[in-house]
């Protein structure tokens, strides 16, 4: 018998090994209902957890929108209001418009009025102008024929009865000329008088009705101008607070979307988790009744009907060496050969035997951390890495299903699993084959590969 290594237990038979081993057995086996997920390495790796906005980031997104939100109000009612007064002062502004074109109409009528009078004033100017020649021309007359001549001696100084006929005539008619131009100048005078007045205050009281009435407009027209730039003022600012608006409410959104995501995610892990947990329960009482099948197996020398039997043994004595899943499996990586496959399981996995067998070595390997080899009875070597802790020691006979270690994390691992790997040439560290191929052709199947 095999000397107890220190910290092992016994490498012998006796009922106390067994039910040490059965104990490890039941608690490997609750260990395996933990989850799969978390530090499963590039296998077991799964994506973040969507971000998760606190409650102070929802409440200062919702108050930021509410107050985007009270704002605009605010400034819609400025702009209404403002839209108000531009279209009363634009009603303000038409009749200044209004007003004005009536005043430029009345000053066109005065100037008309003006032009008028001038006419009137020249035809005047003209009337007593004539009316001066004519009595410029009784003067010439009056000279000529003498100043002091009176009717009665222009009468009596005759020559004949025509020339007294024809003096009386020409004295009737300078008597009738004289009192016309006089009355005719006097005409004119007042027209001409008239007319001067008339044009001259109608021009004054039409040029400024029309001052006023273009100040008016100007006035109004700027008062419009005004309110115009207040309204684009209050829209700019509304447009602008629009964006904010718009911009909290789409925040809001996005972290309130961002919440009820992570709720969602948490609820799928959580679904997940659960099902993985009864997975890998399952899946540990398969491994522990298939390890009992095959120590049982081995026992009682084999059973003669052959095939697979439940729980993965096989008649021919051999077990899936873990339970899991299959996170990665035999062929090139990266231009190097992965000459084993990966089974992901939390820490403390039981692994089992794959084969009855000898262990041929077992403790720190390199790249594997802590590793344990098996010679089978078939000339194979099964290779067990990575285990977080190892129970069998080197030279130690161990039948197919028998507990030798639990999967670990140990060299260079980037998480929990067991790399299992099969040299059917019995080569120590070369000749690896597809262990899933080998396994299957023995009635031993693993899923994944």
């Amino acid at each position: 018998m095999l000397l107890c290594r220190s910290g092992r237990r016994p490498s012998g038979r006796p009922g106390a090994r067994t039910r040490r081993r059965g104990l490890r057995v039941v608690l490997a086996g609750v260990l395996t209902g933990v989850l799969l997920t978390g530090t499963a390495g590039q296998a077991l790796a799964v994506p973040p957890p969507p971000p998760n906005p606190t409650d102070g980031q929802l409440s200062d997104a919702r108050v930021a929108q509410e107050a985007a939100a009270a704002e605009v109000g605010r400034l819609q009612a400025e702009v209404a209001l403002a839209q108000t007064e531009l279209e009363r002062l634009a009603v303000h502004a038409e009749a200044a418009g209004t007003a004005y074109l009536a005043a430029e109409e009345a000053l066109a009528l005065a100037q008309a009025a003006a032009e008028q009078a001038a006419a009137d004033l020249q035809a005047a100017t003209g009337a007593v102008d004539a009316a001066i020649g004519r009595i410029g021309g009784f003067a010439r007359d009056s000279y000529v024929n003498g100043s002091r001549l009176t009717t009665a001696a222009a009468l009596l100084d005759s020559a004949g009865p025509g020339e007294l006929v024809q003096r009386a005539a020409m004295l009737e008619y300078v008597a009738d000329t004289q009192v016309d131009v006089l009355e005719e100048l006097e005409v004119a005078r007042v027209r001409q008088a008239n007319a001067e007045s008339s044009a001259r205050v109608t021009r004054d009281q039409m040029a400024d009705a029309e001052e006023q009435a273009a100040a008016a407009k100007a006035a109004a027209d700027a008062q419009v101008a005004a309110q115009q730039g207040a309204v684009a003022a209050a829209e700019a600012d509304k447009a602008a607070l629009d964006q904010q608006l718009q911009a909290a409410q789409i925040q809001l959104l996005q972290l309130q979307g961002a919440r009820d995501a992570y709720a969602e995610w948490q609820r799928q892990r959580a679904a997940e988790e659960a099902a993985a947990a009864a997975a890998a329960a399952r899946a540990a009482q398969e491994a522990a009744a298939a390890a009992a099948a095959a120590r049982q197996a081995a026992s009682s020398g084999g059973s003669a009907s052959g095939g697979s039997t439940a729980g993965g043994v096989s008649g021919s004595g051999y077990v899936k060496p873990t339970s899991g899943r299959t996170s990665s499996c035999f062929g090139a990586r990266w231009g190097v050969l992965h000459g084993g496959i990966d089974i992901a399981a939390p820490i403390g996995t039981p692994i089992y035997a794959a084969t009855s067998g000898v262990v041929a070595r077992t403790g720190p390997a390199t790249g594997f951390g802590l590793a344990v080899y098996i010679r089978g009875d078939d000339g194979a070597i099964t290779v067990y890495g990575h285990v977080n802790q190892d129970y069998v020691s080197t030279g130690e006979r161990v039948t197919a299903g028998e507990l030798i270690a639990e999967v670990g994390n140990r060299g260079q691992s980037t998480g929990p699993h067991l790399h299992f790997e099969v040299h059917p040439s019995g080569a120590m560290y070369g000749g690896q084959v597809d262990p899933a191929a080998w396994l299957r052709a023995r009635g031993v199947s693993i899923s994944g590969c």
